[in-house]
């Protein structure tokens, strides 16, 4: 039986090492989720605006923002069927 013991305790620490393996990418995945604010509708997102949001930035955004909103025709969108990616997160 004293041959078991590191056997054991081995396996011990392998269970316990996946254990927490698995509850740290549990965590993660709930700690990254889908973003939903490309299903939400500018609608939505803006409730207590009836006549509109205007999806146009004045200030400082990022080149990636400027491609997206490009992307999405931002430009040519009219109000409720603007696209999320239109405003800035």
């Amino acid at each position: 039986m004293s041959r078991l013991r590191p056997v054991f305790a081995w396996a011990a620490l392998g269970v316990l090492i996946a254990a927490g393996a698995a509850q740290s990418a549990a965590a993660l995945k709930q700690a990254n989720p889908v973003r939903s604010s490309d299903t939400r509708t500018a609608e939505q997102m803006f409730a207590d605006a009836p006549d509109g949001v205007d999806p146009i930035v004045t200030g400082p955004v990022s080149a990636a923002f400027k491609q997206r909103q490009k992307a999405a025709n931002c430009d040519a969108a009219v109000w409720p069927n603007v696209p999320a990616t239109c405003y800035p997160d």
